[in-house]
């Protein structure tokens, strides 16, 4: 074997050059393994790819992967450490610190929150999204004054931005200025006649300003939006008793156990996927 090399010019492989290239080939079987199984559910297989693969050498993409089999599998500090090793790497990528601060929103770490919004503020203070997370690091922590600043600023960044203005609102009627949080409800309502959310916001500001009928109206448009709402059902209740209407507010309130029965049988993986959507909204620094 060694003359007919010899002969035509080959090259024997190395010992070196062979084993590199054997762990290059693992290394994408581990990838193309991992990706497949985060594709098809199968979480904990894939962060076993993808942890080997880590192992085996650095690279980001990869951390990205892992980070989305971890937030899946509702192991978030992981995904957390996944997604700050990438910022370490990459301290100028600011989707890399908006998905921290989603991640740490899950997992109701309001001061991780603030400080990945903080880092991401620095590199463009011109983000509106970078704020509004800002804001809700600020409910988390009871800081309603300056949330509702960082929402007004977010708003001044877009003022379209349907969330902040829905959030403000909310805020807003939580300090009890109903006046405040019914303009930005009213803003929210011309383009979002049918939005359950909404409408049930502008039934607790009727309520909450004492106009009892208008509640009700907004109460029942939330449940014409959305007939599974069980809070609206429940609020409606309540305040149908506190007319005096016992026997339909009763009706309401059992409705709304029951459809809480229901809904709670079935949270667990919907409350994961929706944080998941909510984490890579907008926000994906590899494109994966």
């Amino acid at each position: 074997m060694n003359f007919f090399k010899a002969l035509f010019g080959g090259k024997e492989e190395k010992p070196e050059d062979k084993k590199k290239a054997e762990e290059e080939k693992d290394f994408d079987v581990l990838k193309y393994d991992g990706v497949r199984a985060l594709r098809s559910g199968q979480y904990d297989y894939a962060i076993r790819c993808f942890t080997h693969a880590l192992g085996m050498k650095e690279d980001l993409e990869i951390r990205d992967y892992a980070s989305q089999a971890m937030i899946r599998a509702d192991r978030l500090p992981e995904a957390f450490e996944q997604l700050r090793k990438i910022a370490e790497a990459q301290p100028e990528n600011m989707q890399v610190f908006i998905r921290m601060a989603n991640v740490a929103y899950m997992m109701e770490d309001y001061t991780a929150m603030a400080d990945a919004c903080e880092k991401a503020i620095l590199i463009d203070n011109t983000d509106a999204e970078a704020v509004y997370l800002y804001a809700k690091a600020c409910i988390g922590h009871g800081d309603t004054t300056n949330a509702i600043a960082m929402l007004t600023k977010a708003l001044t960044l877009n003022p379209e931005y349907h969330e902040a203005r829905l959030l403000r609102a909310e805020t807003l009627l939580s300090t009890n200025d109903t006046d405040g949080a019914d303009e930005d409800t009213t803003q929210l309502m011309k383009n979002n006649l049918e939005n359950e959310d909404i409408l049930i916001l502008k039934a607790r500001i009727e309520r909450a300003k004492g106009n009892a009928n208008n509640a009700i109206l907004y109460y029942d448009k939330t449940i014409e939006a959305n007939p599974f709402n069980a809070n609206a059902y429940k609020e409606r209740g309540e305040l149908k008793t506190e007319m005096g209407d016992e026997t339909n507010g009763l009706n309401d309130i059992k409705y709304a156990t029951e459809l809480l029965n229901q809904q709670d049988g079935n949270a667990g993986n919907e409350n994961i996927e929706k944080k998941v959507g909510d984490a890579y909204k907008n926000a994906n620094p590899f494109g994966v």
